[in-house]
């Protein structure tokens, strides 16, 4: 079967090694080369090829990585080693791996990690319409009018929320499902209302649950997990 002529960033970041873009600086940068030859954007290579990347050859063996991990207040979903409290050095998979999407330093539960660029990509493009559901605590009762208010959409940066889902669990609790991912989204929108969030975990994204993972530990998705959101990812 002939083999078929893929994107260098699509190549590098299929194996795992970063996102396109940051891919694409990594050629710019003249840090790839491909048969012993610097790397120049848009270059197309085949399988066979050799691609090195600061001098160390890497391969896409196909293998697709998906890992569920219940993270701990404290690490900062990045892969820049710079930072000490990264999530990715916590883990320490023997694969790269990087966050899809992102969970504030201050909240703890569901973060899905994969050595995927175009998984992260695909689900990042639909980042505005697929759920993420939280337990959140506050520092003031949660009253009727509140929740109302929440539910119908607030001014935060420049913008409105969307309609979300609340239900209260507690005289400081309420459960929240949201369907966009906006910087620091519902600590700011009960900042709005004059609350302070004390704890924030996030439960599900999608359909994928947290479930009884334990704070700091992760584990590898299950096949029917992995179908799903490479499905939704419109992968094949």
């Amino acid at each position: 079967m002939k083999e078929e002529e893929v994107r260098l960033n699509k190549f590098i970041a299929d194996c795992g090694v970063c996102s396109r873009r940051q891919a694409d600086a990594l050629i710019e940068q003249g840090r790839v080369s491909v048969d012993g030859e610097k790397a120049v954007m848009g270059t197309k290579v085949l399988p066979s090829q050799l691609v090195k990347v600061d001098g160390k050859p890497i391969n896409d063996d196909g293998k697709t990585i998906i890992i569920l991990f219940n993270k701990p207040v404290g690490l900062v979903c990045t892969t820049a080693d710079d930072e000490k409290d990264n999530v990715v050095k916590y883990i320490n998979y023997p694969r790269r791996i990087y966050p899809v999407g992102r969970l504030d330093k201050d909240s703890q539960g569901l973060l899905l990690l994969t050595n995927r660029g175009d998984l992260v990509n695909g689900i990042m493009r639909s980042r505005y319409d697929h759920e993420k559901e939280y337990i959140v605590t506050v520092d003031r009762p949660v009253t009727e009018d509140f929740m109302k208010r929440m539910s119908k959409g607030v001014p935060i940066l420049d913008t409105v929320t969307k309609p979300c889902f609340i239900e209260r669990l507690g005289k400081y609790k309420f459960r929240i499902i949201i369907t966009q991912g906006l910087n620091r989204q519902i600590r700011r929108m009960c900042e709005h209302f004059g609350y302070e969030v004390k704890t924030l975990k996030r439960i599900r994204i999608l359909d994928i649950q947290l479930g009884d993972l334990k704070e700091g530990e992760w584990r590898n998705a299950t096949s029917a997990e992995k179908k799903y959101l490479m499905k939704y990812a419109r992968m094949k």
